[in-house]
C-alpha cells in the first residue's frame, strides 16, 4: 500500500512538471528561441562549455542563460562575464530543476528583457547525472555532458541521462593519456542506451571538439528558426 501511494506520487508530480514544461516550451516558440537543458554530474564541465560556447557564438546568436545551482551564483557569476543575460536559480534542498523554477526565471528574464530579441537559452542544470532527466523543463533538446574520469561504464549504470539525451558531449578527453579510459568504449556504452544521439568528444582545454558542438548548436537553432519562420540567417 505504501509503495502504490509513492509511486501515485511520482506519477503526479510527473504529470504535473509536464504540463509546466509544455507551458515553457510554448513561451519559446512564441518568441522564437531555442532551448537547451544542459545536464551533467558535478564537475564534468558544464559551466566551462557554457563560457566557451558564449564566448565563440555570442557575435552570431542572441543567446541567454537561466543558471541553476543549489545555493550559489558562482556559476552565474562565471557566465554574467561574457555580457549575456544570466538568470540564477536556486533550488535549495533539491537536485535539479523542473518546470516550475524554470518558469520563474523565465518570468524574470521577460520582465527585464525583450525575449522576442533572443535566439537561444540555455539552461545549466543542477549538477546530478539521475533527476534532471527525468523532469523536462521546457526544452527543445536535452544536452548532456559526460567526462571520461567518470569511467566507461557510467551509461549503463545510470541509463536515463542517455536515453534522453540528444547530444553527449565526452569532456576533458586532454586527460586520456594519463587515465586508464577508452573513449570509443564509453561512445559505445552510450550507443546502447540510445542509438541515435549525437556523440561529440571535447576538450575546453585543447578545443578539440568544439567546433563540432558550435556546429550543432548553429544547426538546431538554425532548423529552429526556419521552421518559426523568423528573419534571421547563420553564417
Amino acid at each position: 500500500m505504501h509503495q502504490t501511494f509513492e509511486a501515485a506520487l511520482e506519477i503526479n508530480l510527473l504529470h504535473a512538471n509536464q504540463e509546466g514544461a509544455e507551458h515553457n516550451r510554448e513561451h519559446f516558440d512564441q518568441w522564437g528561441i531555442t532551448c537547451f537543458n544542459v545536464m551533467s554530474s558535478p564537475g564534468a564541465g558544464k559551466t566551462e562549455l557554457l563560457e566557451k560556447t558564449l564566448s565563440a557564438l555570442n557575435s552570431e546568436l542572441k543567446m541567454a542563460v537561466i543558471e541553476g545551482d543549489m545555493t550559489t551564483e558562482l556559476d552565474a557569476e562565471r557566465l554574467r562575464q561574457y555580457n549575456v543575460p544570466v538568470i540564477a536559480i536556486n533550488t535549495g534542498r533539491s537536485c535539479h530543476l523542473d518546470s516550475k523554477m524554470v518558469a520563474g526565471g523565465i518570468h524574470t528574464f521577460s520582465h527585464q528583457y525583450s525575449p522576442q530579441d533572443f535566439d537561444l537559452i540555455f539552461v545549466e542544470n543542477v549538477g546530478n547525472l539521475v533527476c534532471p532527466a527525468e523532469f523536462e523543463v521546457g526544452e527543445h533538446a536535452k544536452v548532456a555532458l559526460l567526462s571520461i574520469t567518470e569511467g566507461e561504464d557510467k551509461p549503463l549504470k545510470y541509463p536515463i541521462m542517455f536515453q534522453e539525451a540528444d547530444c553527449l558531449l565526452i569532456t576533458k578527453t586532454d586527460l586520456a593519456p594519463y587515465l586508464d579510459v577508452d573513449i570509443d568504449r564509453i561512445a559505445d556504452n552510450v550507443r546502447q542506451m540510445n542509438p541515435n544521439v549525437t556523440i561529440i568528444s571535447v576538450s575546453a582545454k585543447t578545443g578539440e571538439g568544439l567546433e563540432a558542438w558550435f556546429n550543432w548548436v548553429q544547426t538546431q537553432v538554425k532548423a529552429r528558426l526556419s521552421r518559426d519562420e523568423k528573419q534571421f540567417t547563420l553564417p
